[in-house]
């Protein structure tokens, strides 16, 4: 109603919250919207910044913590480890919690680490199944997901 009857206003939407609002419009915005996609800090955004040494210096970090702009920002670990878990918890596992009335949280985020120490290997579904004492199909449905 803001959009259709205060026109020019603009309204500008962030965040994750689709999966609670699309419960409550009963019409879309197709063709009164603009999506926008904000991805996280890039290497090539951070050469403008830091020297190629630099860079190197810090790929470790940025490997671990990942790029977000507050994330980068921030110089304390606890801090860094407090804005990512505030992500998942917001905005990854609510979603997903929500898209697919998932209610173990925990395995999700067991499922998660597992994946993050496979970075650039293979896995294995029955080894992922083993350790986290699930089924197989469940195991798929949640990578389906992410």
């Amino acid at each position: 109603m803001i959009v259709d009857n205060l026109l020019p206003l603009q309204v500008i939407v962030t965040g994750s919250s689709s999966f609670d609002l699309s419960g409550q419009i009963d019409e879309s915005l197709t063709g009164r919207k603009i999506t926008l996609i904000l991805y996280p800090i890039s290497q090539i955004e951070l050469k403008i910044v830091y020297n190629p040494y630099e860079l190197k210096e810090k790929l470790a970090k940025y490997l671990i913590f990942g790029s977000y702009p507050e994330v980068i920002t921030t110089n304390s670990k606890e801090k860094k480890m407090e804005l990512l878990n505030e992500l998942v918890n917001s905005y990854l596992l609510k979603d997903i919690l929500e898209l697919e009335k998932v209610k173990g949280a925990k395995i999700l985020v067991d499922l998660l680490r597992l994946l993050a120490f496979q970075v650039g290997n293979k896995f294995s579904f029955n080894e992922l199944v083993n350790i986290l004492n699930i089924d197989v199909k469940t195991v798929a449905r949640y990578l389906d997901l992410f």
